[in-house]
């Protein structure tokens, strides 16, 4: 039995293709949607029922288009609407903290986890809640980092600009001696170089990008929705829609995954 309909994914922005690249990488006879919410982005300055509720309109507009599984590639939509989603609507859904939190827990090893992420998504103390109930000795400290999806959106992934506020951020965690931090943001694997430089190769950088395509398979196989080709050579494609400025984020998002892509604005 094969299931042709498309995985949904959706972000405030470009950030979330990182979530979509590793799909498309574990999954590539799947067909995907990606959606980017670049007429409100940030979420992660915006209160969180004001984020629900643009959540909400995006899964259900996603849903209309048929798809089979929601993947909410955005850790403040995440924070802010995943359990009341799952709870309001039948097709799967499946959100980033906790399985960055699930791997954070695994790779520290003094028990001291920092967590860069918006400032929405620290205020709500999600990933604090899924790391002390996985284990409730590990320290976690956590930082917001507001001006980064800015500078994303922009662009910019590297340069003095982005350094000078790297360095402001992720100076509190190294005092605090974290040796693994979850990048509580999706916008934030793309610029994990300079992080990584600031911080240190001792330090483990932890992105839900990977796990999440773990755990959108597991579930499309458990319930008979993979979608199984006749030729092995008839791989997935992808469709990439926005709220706002298709070509700046065409632009971007052919940056990122370093191919050329098409984007349709709503």
């Amino acid at each position: 039995m094969s299931d042709p309909r498309p995985i949904g994914v959706f972000d405030s922005g470009v950030g979330g293709l990182t979530v979509l690249s590793e799909i498309r990488d574990r999954l590539p006879y799947e067909h995907t949607i990606y959606f980017g919410d670049t007429a409100r982005v940030p979420y992660g300055v915006r209160d969180l029922d004001e984020v629900r509720g643009f959540a909400f309109e995006i899964i259900r507009y996603l849903i209309s288009l048929n798809v089979k599984i929601v993947v909410v590639a955005c850790n403040t939509a995440t924070a802010a609407a995943l359990e009341a989603a799952q709870a309001e609507f039948e097709v799967p859904i499946v959100g980033v903290i906790v399985p960055g939190a699930r791997a954070a827990v695994l790779e520290t090893r003094n028990r001291h986890i920092g967590v860069l992420a918006t400032k929405s998504t620290v205020q709500s103390g999600a990933y604090r809640r899924v790391v002390h109930n996985l284990d409730a000795g590990i320290e976690v400290h956590e930082q917001a980092a507001p001006r980064f999806v800015p500078l994303i959106e922009r662009g910019i992934v590297d340069g003095p600009e982005l350094e000078k506020t790297a360095q402001e951020y992720l100076t509190p965690l190294k005092e605090q001696l974290v040796d693994a931090v979850i990048l509580g943001c999706t916008h934030y694997p793309l610029i994990s170089a300079p992080i990584n430089r600031i911080l240190g190769p001792e330090v483990r950088l932890i992105s839900s990008a990977g796990q999440i395509a773990l755990e959108v398979g597991r579930i499309l196989s458990r319930r008979g929705y993979l979608r199984r080709p006749k030729h092995p050579e008839d791989k997935g494609h992808s469709a990439y829609l926005c709220s706002a400025d298709p070509e700046e984020f065409a632009a971007l998002g052919s940056r990122f995954l370093e191919e050329k892509i098409q984007v349709a604005a709503l």
